[in-house]
């Protein structure tokens, strides 16, 4: 049986994790399964939202692995609150609330879940749910791959001008996304490219969410769209989004071309194609996410003299993509992402 253990910042222990499932036998297989790893700590295994406040009150945790649909306070609606009180734990939503529809799990990672895995019936619990649920977990304790220096806070003047916003995001990317796009005022009307590293069939679900969060229409991109002001376009899940220049405008072309990072979609492409587009008038945002994906696109719009913005390490879920392009030497600013919302929002042209 999983018990409370001290925190593990008090000395030298694995990564520590809080179960909190209504289900007793999927409290026991999980708790065994990460046991079993030998790579965590089991901290806590609680039935619910309220027990699971009582031991965030008393104890840290690195992750929290949160069930959805449980009797009193579902999993979503408790999310943001345990966010709160584990000062900085990880949370993994594992759910079979999550196979039902992207929706939720879209939701879930905007209110700020760092990850999710489908929970399978009782008796699939063994096997490869095991694997993945240490996978999941080791991804979201592991140090960031990319160690650099800060750089300034901010060195993009508030009057700098630029004519479109292209956004790369990947784990974490979401919840860092909903910050940035509510602190976009009503009136900013500049066309913005999202490349977030999701399935394609999340897509629609994503852009239905983004357009809620930032009070304008928002579209899963298709080819040959156009690129206009007060509109988003979302990279398809099966295809790297990029533009091109219409003479009268831009548009966006799909492609299945390998990209370096190997994701689909991929966040360099999307940058490397904003920066022939718009050169110098365009300012690349790189968010939350593993890996590199983001770092060449990020220096061929700094190469042009557009501006590059990266999330700080403090609010990101992995700092991998950011930092790849801080270690680049070509972020222009470092910020949470209501800050580089805020910086978005001052930009100088007004654009009819």
């Amino acid at each position: 049986m999983a018990v409370p253990v001290p925190d593990s910042e008090e000395f030298d222990a694995p990564p520590s994790v809080l179960i909190v499932d209504d289900s007793v036998v999927a409290r026991a297989v999980m708790a065994r399964a990460i046991d079993g790893a030998g790579r965590f700590i089991v901290a806590g295994a609680v039935q619910d939202a309220y027990a699971a406040q009582a031991f965030l009150a008393k104890h840290r945790v690195d992750v929290i692995v949160l069930d959805i649909e449980m009797p009193g306070i579902d999993g979503l609606t408790a999310l943001p609150d345990l966010l709160a009180a584990s000062r900085g734990a990880r949370v993994l939503i594992v759910s079979s609330a999550c196979a039902d529809g992207a929706a939720t799990t879209v939701q879930a990672l905007a209110l700020g879940a760092a990850d999710t895995l489908v929970k399978p019936d009782v008796g699939a619990f063994a096997g490869r749910f095991a694997d993945l649920l240490n996978e999941k977990i080791e991804r979201l304790v592991e140090p960031d791959a990319v160690v650099a220096p800060r750089t300034p806070a901010a060195s993009i003047a508030p009057g700098d001008d630029f004519d479109i916003v292209a956004i790369g995001a990947s784990t974490g990317g979401i919840h860092a996304l909903s910050l940035l796009l509510r602190s976009l005022p009503v009136e900013f009307r500049l066309p913005v490219l999202i490349t977030q590293h999701l399935p394609d069939s999340f897509m629609p679900y994503f852009a239905a969410q983004v357009a809620v969060l930032a009070g304008r229409p928002c579209e899963v991109a298709e080819d040959h769209a156009r690129i206009r002001p007060g509109r988003i376009l979302i990279a398809p899940g099966r295809a790297h989004m990029r533009c091109v220049s219409m003479g009268d405008g831009a548009a966006v072309r799909l492609s299945t071309m390998p990209a370096p990072s190997g994701c689909v979609p991929s966040v360099d492409p999307m940058l490397e194609s904003v920066a022939e587009t718009y050169g110098a008038r365009a300012l690349g945002v790189v968010l939350s996410g593993m890996g590199r994906d983001g770092a060449i696109g990020a220096a061929a719009l700094a190469s042009t003299g557009g501006s590059v913005v990266v999330q700080d390490r403090a609010s990101s879920v992995i700092w991998g993509m950011p930092g790849a392009v801080v270690a680049g030497g070509i972020a222009d600013a470092i910020l949470p992402p209501d800050e580089i919302g805020q910086l978005i929002a001052r930009r100088r042209r007004p654009v009819c």
